[in-house]
């Protein structure tokens, strides 16, 4: 009768062995798939994140070389602009008829040369209604 008792014990602690090495390993492998999604989980953020730096890098990189382009054509502009004053400030025109105004040579005096050029359009609207009023005189006097 003990050693029948025995050998239930001893068979019932075998299953019950059995049955924690079995959930143990069930444990272990659900673990496993836990932390495999959470680590999937984690790299789809971590990849989008990474592609985005990537990106801005690039966007980085293309901003500099235009700015670089844009601080190179703005420097050719100012030269420019810089050696057209230079050149209006230094040019001395050549002679015109006597008696005439002679083009200036700074920027302020452009507008006097435009202030002369309004003048003589001026003048010469008064000396064409003139001519036109003649010229309508001498239809209505001369006989028809």
């Amino acid at each position: 009768m003990l050693s029948r008792l025995l050998k239930e014990h001893q068979a019932k602690q075998n299953e019950r062995k059995e049955l924690q090495e079995k959930r143990r390993r069930e444990a272990i492998t659900a673990a496993t798939c836990l932390t495999e999604a959470l680590v999937d989980h984690l790299n789809v953020g971590v990849a989008q994140a990474y592609m985005n730096q990537r990106k801005l890098d690039h966007e980085v990189k293309t901003l500099q070389v235009q700015a670089a382009q844009f601080a190179k054509q703005t420097g050719q502009w100012i030269g420019m602009v810089e050696n057209f004053n230079q050149a209006l400030k230094s040019h001395t025109p050549p002679t015109l008829t006597p008696g005439l105004p002679h083009p200036t040579t700074t920027l302020q005096e452009i507008g006097d040369v435009e202030n002369w050029a309004r003048s003589i359009e001026l003048d010469m609207r008064t000396i064409a209604t003139a001519l036109e009023y003649v010229y309508k005189g001498q239809l209505q006097s001369a006989p028809s």
